[in-house]
């Protein structure tokens, strides 16, 4: 073989692999803007907000609300429509104690891959079930792993709903207690979004074990108020300015509206694009876990 066709096989693997880098990049962190905007950290340096995935789950959903209760502390639940179909009286708990809720999905599959079709199925099925229990169908939208796939944005801005993603974890599928408080305490930064569990991957509840969360809960809301900040659900934290900061290169969206069922896209709202907005304070920390990261307790 020829030197210059063995460097031609070289360069061409190459390209090959860091085309796959940046796919992987684009679809699983937090912070890329490959596959659209979405929320990871709020707009008030002084308030974090905490989020749970996967949930309701019992007894274990419940547990969580019983320390957000005690410690006076508003959070944000991203919901798994199947979960909520078993546990209907924990979604109405979430909402009469005043948290915030999000669709995570009906199944928790991974989007990649998936047909734009079956992404809108899984997404309008559980907005119709957590509207029968609430009374309302959520704004917020978290993908499963936080990965992405490419008609996920348009499906999401035809609804009039938003993505958030988080800008800290508290590995809680790995870590005890402890490990969690110390992980999450470390991660905290000014409008911090930080993601927790409160159940896993929408299984049923023997399948499922958080109490390591729950213990942990304590430790993480005391040790943030030491530190100066104070909590808030993603509501307060996306309004508290008019230009949050997200991740599609710190872009306005427009004001929500309530959330519209799908067949209702084809008005004048579907036709709106994202303002410029302000760059904020620079954040130099590297943000977000790399796809194959993203499985391993993720979303």
């Amino acid at each position: 073989m020829s030197f210059l066709r063995l460097r031609n096989i070289l360069a061409s693997a190459a390209l090959a692999l860091g085309s796959v880098g940046v796919l992987a990049y684009g679809l699983g962190s937090p912070q890329a803007t490959l596959l659209g905007p979405a929320l990871v950290r709020g707009a008030d340096p002084a308030e974090v907000t905490l989020t749970f995935d996967d949930g309701p789950t019992f007894p274990y959903t419940g547990q969580v609300l019983d320390v957000l209760r005690a410690h006076g502390v508003k959070g944000t639940f991203f919901l798994c429509g199947s979960a909520a179909e078993r546990h209907p009286e924990l979604v109405r708990r979430i909402r009469d104690e005043g948290h915030e809720i999000g669709n995570h999905t009906w199944s928790h599959p991974w989007l990649h891959l998936m047909s734009r079709e079956a992404i809108a199925a899984e997404i309008d099925r559980t907005q119709d079930v957590l509207e029968r229990i609430t009374g309302t169908r959520p704004v917020w939208f978290r993908p499963p792993y936080g990965v992405r796939w490419f008609p996920l944005a348009g499906i999401l801005r035809e609804r009039g709903m938003r993505m958030m993603l988080w800008s800290d974890r508290g590995y809680d599928g790995r870590l005890d207690a402890a490990g969690i408080v110390a992980t999450t305490l470390a991660q905290l930064r000014p409008g911090a979004i930080v993601l927790l569990h409160d159940g896993f991957e929408a299984k049923a509840p023997g399948l499922v074990d958080r109490s390591a969360t729950v213990a942990a809960l304590p430790g993480i809301i005391e040790g943030a108020r030491r530190a100066g900040y104070r909590f808030a659900p993603a509501v307060r934290q996306d309004n508290a300015t008019s230009r949050p900061w997200t991740s599609a290169s710190h872009r306005d969206y427009p004001v929500p509206e309530a959330p519209r069922r799908p067949h209702d896209h084809h008005d004048a709202t579907h036709r709106r694009t994202l303002r410029d907005g302000a760059r904020p304070a620079r954040d130099d920390r590297r943000g977000g876990d790399r796809l194959a990261a993203a499985g391993r307790g993720g979303g």
